[in-house]
């Protein structure tokens, strides 16, 4: 089988959720299945150290190592995912310069014993210097993973958005170079992967010729550009215009996406979703596994994931050898993918135990330290309701269950998880919560002694409120008057009852006899003229045709100018492989009216 690594910019940890086939079961154990992966890079997983949640973290059969940034939130972050059955790291760090301490420690990775380092830590005045090494590190952007084997570096290198950030994004480049060439000159293998943010050749993006034109720009000077030049000097087979940079003479590291398929055209794997490119496949190729030159040889197979749904990202993925060469003699991989001591020819010695956790590993978060996950709380139990609102449990409970504490497996949190997680991301109340806040609402004028106590849950969720927020259809209907007579309280049972939502729930015909409000206007409103009216103004829109005679879609602009906040129609269809709109062609058509100048009834 070998070892697969996979590396995916998923643009939010949860995001593939939203997308087939990762929301059929929604679990971070079947994505990895489904990806038939033993080592998951993620980038992008946009959170913050609150919002780590159970299933993130307590995935079975699984540990993880996770960077996050300091201070921005909904930004960046990088975690790695390692199967306990195939491969264990023994040693684990954040940032890439060594300057960030381990979790409980103030001592930084840099200066730590040796036997304690994974070691090639930029020394001084190999960086340039243009961007502090505590600032580099503090945004969340890569995790280093030791093997035996090799060292794994996770990495999100910052984009290309504005000028602004070209420091950051340079002086990041040149610390993760400078750290993989000290690395491999002390004499350890390196794999790198992640979402690297460069374009590395021609090849590797759509339609580069044309665009450079219009941008009156030279293929040239795009290549010559300070990050992607120094990338080119880092990798085999780059494109190096001139004199090659002092200390980067010589390329360390392989591009296996190319190694196994160097003229692959349209390779791409990263697509502007604003703009719905990926149907046409007018992208970029920014996402890579790299290995040093040492062990080139050891993998079998390389490839992008292009058809896996849920970022604007696909997944890459490099698969290792089951049996590897050192020095002339054959390796089981699992031998040195591990502890010494856990493999021997291929065949596990001992099973991987929580001693062998890291103290990098999010495992020791002490919100998850000595926890089980979910999934094993409810091992071997009956299964539970599948309502949102978890179990309900029934009042001829015995003392020893504690309902407040029976949830769904599906959103459930154990009681530890600390009070600063998001709402979002909060279990439902429990059944029993629901009903006192239903009573509560009960309005009190409402209780007689002909009307039975037992309520059912039908009558709680439905039962009229004097303070709650009124349904729609009161608007359009003469309020009747009030009366203390017991037949008045039965016919308030089958009047318009609202939901908690403001929807109704139950609509009944209007008795004659009803009168209109004592002290109003006198006026009688007709509800048939009034639904009419009310129907024109919250009806749906009419939408203009495209030239494809399809109904538009309507954006809004964003981009700087006077025209900043106006809605636009255009054709629903993605651009095509030009990256532009095209006439009497299967993709986007040239079709572009204002909302504002459209009336409803002129033709697309």
């Amino acid at each position: 089988m070998g070892i697969r690594i996979t590396s995916w910019n998923v643009n939010g940890i949860r995001n593939p959720f939203g997308y087939q086939p990762w929301r059929e079961k929604r679990t971070f154990e079947a994505m990895f299945d489904i990806l038939e992966a033993d080592v998951v890079v993620m980038q992008e997983t946009k959170i913050q150290r609150k919002d780590l949640q159970d299933d993130m973290v307590l995935v079975p059969g699984w540990d993880v190592y996770f960077s996050l940034p300091r201070h921005k939130k909904g930004y960046a972050g990088v975690a790695i995912y390692t199967r306990n059955s195939v491969c264990a790291p023994i040693r684990a760090e954040e940032g890439i310069t060594g300057v960030l301490c381990p979790p409980n420690s103030s001592t930084k990775f840099r200066d730590l014993p040796p036997e304690q380092q994974i070691g090639g830590y930029p020394a001084p005045g190999q960086l340039a210097g243009l961007v502090d090494e505590m600032t580099l590190d503090s945004e969340g952007r890569c995790v280093i993973l030791e093997f035996p084997a090799f060292v794994l570096i996770g990495t999100y290198s910052p984009a290309n958005r504005d000028e602004s950030r070209d420091d950051f994004r340079l002086g990041y480049l040149e610390a993760l170079d400078v750290r993989i060439r000290n690395l491999i000159a002390m004499g350890k293998r390196v794999v790198l992967t992640g979402d690297l943010n460069v374009i590395r050749a021609s090849i590797d993006t759509a339609n580069i010729f044309e665009r450079l034109r219009k941008e009156g720009i030279t293929v040239e000077d795009f290549f010559s550009a300070p990050s992607r030049r120094l990338f080119n000097q880092l990798v085999f087979e780059g494109d190096v215009l001139g004199e090659r940079d002092e200390n980067r003479e010589k390329p360390v590291l392989w591009d296996l996406g190319r190694l196994f398929h160097p003229k692959r055209e349209g390779m791409f794997t990263c697509w502007d979703t604003k703009k719905n490119t990926r149907p046409a496949n007018f992208g970029s190729r920014i996402d890579y596994v790299l290995c040093s030159d040492d062990m080139k040889d050891w993998f079998s197979d390389s490839n992008i994931q292009e058809g896996l749904m849920g970022s604007d990202h696909c997944p890459v993925f490099a698969t290792l050898k089951d049996v590897v060469n050192i020095d002339g003699k054959e390796v089981h991989l699992r031998d040195i993918m591990n502890p010494p001591g856990m493999f021997k020819d291929g065949v596990r010695l001992r099973d991987w135990t929580v001693k062998d956790l890291l103290p990098m590993s999010a495992k020791l978060i002490p919100e998850f330290d000595r926890r089980r996950s979910i999934k094993d709380m409810f091992f071997k139990k009956p299964a539970a309701s599948k309502s949102t609102l978890g179990p309900v449990v029934e009042s001829s409970a015995g003392p020893s269950e504690e309902p407040a504490k029976v949830e769904s497996p599906l959103k459930a949190e154990s009681t530890e998880v600390p009070a600063s997680q998001p709402e979002s991301e909060a279990s439902a109340p429990s059944p029993s919560k629901a009903r006192s806040s239903s009573l509560k609402r009960t309005p009190s004028g409402v209780a007689s002694t002909a009307r039975p106590q037992k309520k059912t849950k039908a009558t709680l969720t439905k039962e009229p409120s004097t303070k709650g927020q009124s349904s729609l259809m009161g608007f359009f209907k003469p309020k009747a008057t009030a009366s203390s007579s017991s037949s008045t309280e039965t016919k308030e049972d089958s009047k318009t009852v609202g939901g908690f939502d403001g929807i109704s729930d139950i609509e009944a015909p209007i008795e004659p006899n009803d009168t209109p409000e004592p002290g109003g206007p006198g006026t009688v409103f007709d509800p048939i003229q009034n639904k009419e009216s009310w129907s024109k103004l919250l009806g749906k829109r009419t939408m203009p045709k495209c030239e494809h005679g399809e109904d538009c879609i309507s954006l809004v602009t964003k981009k700087a100018g006077v025209n900043r906040g106006r809605a636009f129609f255009i054709c629903p269809r993605p651009l095509g492989p030009s990256g532009e709109k095209e006439k009497g062609t299967e993709w986007r058509c040239g079709t572009f009216i204002w909302s504002s100048d459209w009336n409803g009834s002129q033709n697309g």
